[in-house]
């Protein structure tokens, strides 16, 4: 009986961290899916482009601003409340936006849903490591990101898709029923916790925060992901303008590095409890190599396809690697962790593709957010072996004090 209860257990387990996962599809794909949205937003309220493209703007922003505070504001609620309550405010923002004629109105709603869509992402975040034995972060993060890579591969481009045949509205009506669903299943199948267990102190959880090896993790993440996004956000005008495929290879070329992405998590997350230093250290060795390839053969449109499916899956698996990394880091803040695990990522989501456009803007060309990608992992890459190091050399006894002939601490590791 022992046994059969044991397998229940371990299915069950697994199953609601797809259920999560369901939640974080939903919530990628209306992260991801204005891209192609954004003229006809424009059009049918009346509003110029650059305008309409503040909705993406604004959304980031919330995801980034709202990833702590949702996080702190969580711990008033067992977790399956609070990830219930961040998914309805989450699914009832998306039937406002769908049905309002108020650009405004449209644009509190992305802020408003990004909130929720952070708080929700930071609870899950823990939630899903809880589900799971404490040496297997990784792979339960890395099921989670899961929904995220598979919202570019097909959320994204279903919701143009949908923005063609029924206008964008029909976009969000789709997140929201994406979500109703989500909502159902995260209220039966995900645990409530103990509830009757109080979390640390919020003073004490942000003390622990203050953890250089957590501060490190959390810059490299931020690192890692600006030089995903950095270049991703600009492949349609790579492979046209400079790989010279024609505007129709566009929606497969994203989708090509959503696929990588998803196979990057998927293999990342056998990896990342067991040998996170070598995932980091050599993924990001391989990286900023793959970037530099890219940038020089970026007119050749069939190799370089091939290195977007492998940029996509090096990215995510090193990414993912890193967020579990994060709660490794963090034991002190159960709470917090995954909300500025969240708010880095988004930090790097944010500022690489302005870093591009920069560097586009510069009069560089369409190559240069490669090589700006490149040099992000460059530098977490000298920033993980400079930590590393110095580990070393911290925890190597001091053969001239009396106090070396005493254990060894255990060393530290740069992620």
């Amino acid at each position: 009986m022992f046994d059969v209860d044991f397998r229940v257990r371990s299915f069950l387990m697994p199953f609601a961290l797809l259920l999560l996962g369901l939640a974080v599809f939903a919530q990628g794909t209306s992260e991801f899916m204005l891209s192609g949205l954004v003229p006809d937003i424009a059009r049918d309220l009346q509003v110029t482009v650059p305008a309409a493209g503040a909705l993406t703007s604004a959304f980031a922003v919330g995801m980034v601003v709202g990833a702590p505070l949702m996080a702190a504001l969580g711990r008033r609620w067992s977790r399956r409340g609070a990830l219930l309550g961040f998914l309805i405010v989450f699914l009832a923002v998306h039937v406002v936006g769908a049905v309002t004629d108020s650009f405004g109105v449209l644009l509190a709603t992305r802020v408003v849903g990004a909130l929720a869509n952070a708080g929700f992402l930071a609870v899950a975040l823990v939630a899903a490591t809880g589900m799971v034995g404490p040496d297997a972060k990784g792979r339960a993060t890395s099921t989670l990101l899961a929904g995220v890579t598979l919202a570019c591969v097909v959320g994204v481009p279903a919701g143009a898709l949908l923005g063609q045949l029924w206008g964008w509205r029909s976009a969000f009506w789709a997140v929201a029923l994406l979500s109703a669903p989500a909502v159902v299943a995260v209220a039966r199948s995900v645990p409530a916790g103990a509830a009757d267990v109080a979390p640390p102190s919020l003073r004490g959880e942000v003390r622990a925060l203050r953890s250089p090896h957590l501060l490190v993790t959390l810059l490299l993440g931020a690192l890692v992901n600006g030089a995903t996004f950095c270049t991703f956000t600009y492949l349609a005008p790579l492979a046209t303008e400079v790989g010279g495929l024609d505007g129709a290879w566009v929606p497969g070329v994203l989708a090509l590095f959503g696929a990588g992405a998803f196979a990057g998590v998927s293999a990342g997350g056998r990896f990342a409890d067991r040998r996170p230093v070598l995932v980091v250290t050599a993924g990001s060795a391989a990286l900023c190599a793959g970037w530099c390839v890219l940038a020089l053969g970026a007119g050749d449109p069939v190799p370089a396809l091939g290195l977007v499916f492998l940029l996509g899956a090096l990215s995510f698996g090193v990414g993912s690697t890193l967020i579990s990394q994060v709660l490794y880091a963090a034991p002190g803040a159960p709470t917090l962790a995954g909300g500025f695990a969240t708010a880095a990522f988004n930090v790097g989501a944010a500022l690489g593709p302005w870093a591009g456009g920069a560097a586009i803007g510069a009069g560089f060309g369409y190559r240069a957010p490669v090589w700006v990608s490149a040099g992000l992992v460059a530098s977490a890459l000298a920033l993980a072996v400079a930590v590393a190091a110095s580990a070393a050399r911290a925890s190597r006894p001091d053969r001239s004090s009396p106090s070396s002939t005493s254990s060894p601490s255990s060393p530290s590791t740069p992620v």
